[in-house]
């Protein structure tokens, strides 16, 4: 088994606490109020311009020119992901630029640059797939009978997607090239899912 699928089994409990969070069912069924989906809106892209970053790192630290490819290709795919809130900010008047990080969100960024440079890049590719295979795997449920017309509904169609589910293949095909199966890798794996849990629940606690 690889190790990108060891370390994904191995936090079924907290993918399935994340699929389970109220605030991730109101955006599956479109009941989620629009406060505080605006609150996260804002706070992931904090978060996603912290991850744009750690994946520049992670490429200047790649052991051969294949794997800074893929850093930087996986760069591109956050600054698309990043067009998505754009466009949820403009529709919904928000501004993005004035956006603080709340705590959550700063331990997960904190978390993932830190980890970009005491690490090597495939620690930080360990660190960063949580968020990716996640993601996907909340679309593709939420996504599971058909995706419903509300206004939630391109956040699902997004991450259901066979094109995010390419994106979240390639990050893990690089974690199974290049990370090492050890106690370490498990720890970042897990503490990754952690604050991706802590991230959903100050959303809906807002």
């Amino acid at each position: 088994m690889s190790i990108s699928i060891t370390l994904w089994q191995a936090n079924q409990d907290l993918a399935q606490a994340c699929l389970d969070n109220s605030f991730v069912r109101g955006i599956g069924d479109g009941s989620l109020p629009r406060h505080k989906f605006a609150y996260y809106v804002g706070q992931d892209a904090f978060f996603l311009e912290a991850f744009a970053r750690a994946y520049s790192i992670a490429a200047a630290k790649a052991p051969d020119f294949g794997g800074f490819e893929t850093f930087h290709a996986l760069a591109d795919g956050v600054l698309q992901e990043l067009q998505l809130h754009e466009s949820y900010a403009s529709s919904w008047g928000i501004d993005l630029r004035s956006i603080q990080p709340g705590a959550a969100t700063r331990r997960y960024t904190d978390f993932l640059i830190a980890t970009a440079w005491s690490g090597d890049s495939g620690l930080t590719a360990a660190a960063m797939s949580p968020c990716m295979r996640l993601y996907n795997y909340l679309g593709k449920e939420l996504a599971r009978d058909g995706i419903p017309e509300h206004q939630y509904s391109e956040w699902i169609r997004t991450y259901s997607s066979n094109e995010f589910d390419e994106i979240s293949q390639k990050l893990a095909v690089y974690v199974d090239n290049y990370t090492a199966n050890n106690d370490l890798v498990h720890s970042t794996y897990r503490y990754a899912m952690l604050c991706e849990l802590e991230f959903f629940q100050a959303a809906w606690m807002i």
